[in-house]
């Protein structure tokens, strides 16, 4: 009772290749950089709104929290 595979499932998928530039064209000769690619690596190099809003209060929370741990001993220390 042994189950078989059948052989289309284990063949590997293929990989779309890549467009080649060709030998006689050199790099940056009248080429445009592709627009998609610009705006991915503007989109790249910002940091999302959401985690810069979320550092921020997390930093402040973080400092109030100390500042009051550090109130705490404070005025323990000066009521012995």
């Amino acid at each position: 009772m042994s189950a078989e595979v059948a052989p289309e499932a284990l063949s590997v998928p293929e990989v779309p290749s890549v467009p080649s530039v060709p030998s006689d064209v050199s790099p940056g000769a009248g080429v445009a950089p592709v627009a998609e690619s610009t705006v991915r690596m503007r989109i790249e190099s910002k940091f999302p709104r959401g985690l810069i809003i979320r550092l921020t209060v997390y930093l402040f929370v973080g400092h109030l929290f100390a500042f009051f741990v550090y109130l705490l001993f404070v005025l323990g220390a000066k009521n012995q």
